[in-house]
């Protein structure tokens, strides 16, 4: 993958960041020097895990390619977990070396030294002369990266070369790259929606990645100008808290300076939204004041992307849309049958996009697949005219009250039309008579906002089964890196 990336565009801007570009020829040449300073004389890493905590920038890239091409397998670390997760992580890859940016030097520093872990802090090297690299072949390990868990210890999910290749270029194909792309990067880049579909596909089309240290509005919009005043096609992707708050801001500017963006806007090439689901009233919004009807898509750290809505055609709202070529999908029952046309089944997937393995846990890996290979995902759906509707996810989303079964998502759907009602999550809360309680977490501006009127205004929207039982106001919601709510913990605050 990297050769193709680094032969076609030696010139062209790859990164930019912290107010510097840098050309793909800079970019394989420092990553090269930075493989040789790995292997340190050695012929190979042969998979050793090699745990990065780096910035968001060139360096995180050369630090990703050079561990690839000396045969290592990159384990990226979140720079915003606390020491217990990072540990856990390092210690679970059983990683051999540990790469920091200086500022991360003081976190990891003392774990390296006793645990004799070789640790390297970037721009305390020196750069030696490039080394003959290993000759990676497709089916070696590439990287682990770990699910965020819910009630279990987080998974390392181990992808293979080919893995991340079959990821890549399968939505290089469906979302149509190119090298004239100009995409921000804003996403965390221990998950898969950050890795693959923004740095990774936008390298590999040719195209120009450029970072944001951390969120602002201000600084999104700021880009979204200047992308549209060049020559370049515009392509932002984020998850759907971004842009939520993307619309809040909008909404208190001047009235000049939104008909400014909104023509900005409409420049770009695409926009996307993933990591957890897109409420309808978000997309509206969206396309009211960008002009761009957000492409929602359907991916998990095992699998990259397996379900889209297409870049040309139809975007349907509250749909994932088709599977993506190369991949196959089918919804079943609790019985691993598939179910009839309109019926809702668990989402399992097959194709070359599935990951290896969950790293040095056997038992877990063959409990996720079927006999027949199909990779059990955990979600339900339901296929309608052709697109996927999810409707949540088993565990958590599915909820199991007085012999029915009720998704969370559909009422938080409704819930989210409701006057000054801003965001909602909906749990289910154990119930001796009723098996589970349909609950209800409101963020709004009215703290005293009356639940007794929006129950009964529900009661006139749903089936009464489906109307939550519990209401409580929180000035939050509680979120993952992603922006996912972290609904076990929601749980917790009824």
């Amino acid at each position: 993958m990297l050769s193709v990336i680094q032969k076609n565009h030696p010139d062209k801007t790859a990164i930019i960041a912290d107010g510097k570009s840098y050309t793909y020829a800079t970019l394989a040449n420092e990553s090269k020097q930075f493989a040789s300073f790995l292997l340190d004389k050695q012929s190979d890493l042969n998979e050793a895990r090699v745990a990065f905590m780096v910035t968001a920038g060139f360096d995180y890239v050369k630090t990703q390619w050079a561990i690839w091409q000396a045969g290592g397998v990159a384990v990226p670390l979140c720079t915003t977990h606390p020491l217990s997760s990072l540990t856990y992580v390092i210690e679970d890859t059983q990683a051999e070396i540990i790469v920091v940016s200086p500022i991360f030097e003081v976190i990891l520093k003392d774990l390296a030294i006793a645990k004799n872990i070789r640790f390297i802090v970037l721009e305390n090297i020196d750069k030696p002369d490039i080394q003959a690299l290993p000759q990676i072949t497709s089916g070696r390990r590439a990287m682990i990266l770990y699910t965020s868990g819910t009630t279990n210890l987080p998974k390392g999910v181990v992808t293979t070369h080919a893995n991340i290749e079959a990821q890549v270029s399968t939505l290089i194909q469906a979302w149509e790259y190119s090298e004239n792309d100009h995409i921000l990067c804003i996403l965390p880049l221990h998950h898969v929606h950050g890795i693959i579909n923004v740095v990774s596909c936008t390298l590999w089309a040719g195209g120009t990645v450029e970072f944001l240290p951390s969120f602002s509005a201000d600084e999104v919009f700021n880009w979204i100008k200047s992308v549209a005043n060049s020559e370049r096609n515009g392509v932002f992707m984020a998850v759907p808290t971004i842009y939520f708050k993307l619309i809040a801001h909008f909404e208190h500017l001047p009235a000049s300076e939104q008909e400014q963006l909104t023509a900005k806007m409409k420049t770009f090439r695409l926009m996307v939204s993933g990591s957890a689901a897109l409420p309808v009233s978000v997309m509206e919004k969206w396309e009211v004041i960008s002009g761009h009807r957000l492409l929602e898509r359907y991916g998990m750290t095992e699998i990259g992307m397996a379900i889209s809505n297409p870049y040309q055609g139809e975007r349907r709202a509250g749909h994932i849309g088709q599977a993506l070529k190369g991949v196959s999908v089918r919804l079943v029952d609790e019985q691993n049958k598939e179910v009839a046309t309109g019926e809702a089944g668990e989402i399992q997937i097959k194709g070359a996009n599935v990951f290896q393995e969950y790293w040095q846990k056997p038992a877990a890996t063959k409990d996720t697949f079927t006999d027949e290979g199909w990779f059990k995902t955990g979600d339900v759906a339901v296929l309608e005219d052709s697109y996927y509707r999810i409707l949540g996810r088993s565990s958590i989303d599915i909820i199991k009250s007085g012999g029915y079964k009720i998704s969370a998502l559909e009422i938080e759907e409704v819930l989210r039309t409701y006057p000054n009602v801003k965001d909602c999550s909906v749990v289910g809360i154990d119930n001796e008579e009723w098996g589970e309680l349909v609950a209800a977490a409101i963020v709004s501006d009215d703290i005293h906002l009356d639940t007794q009127a929006l129950n009964k205004w529900m009661r006139e929207k749903m089936p009464t089964y489906k109307v939550p039982r519990l209401y409580k106001i929180v000035e939050e919601l509680p979120r993952n890196a992603m922006g996912k709510v972290t609904k076990n913990d929601l749980k917790k605050m009824f």
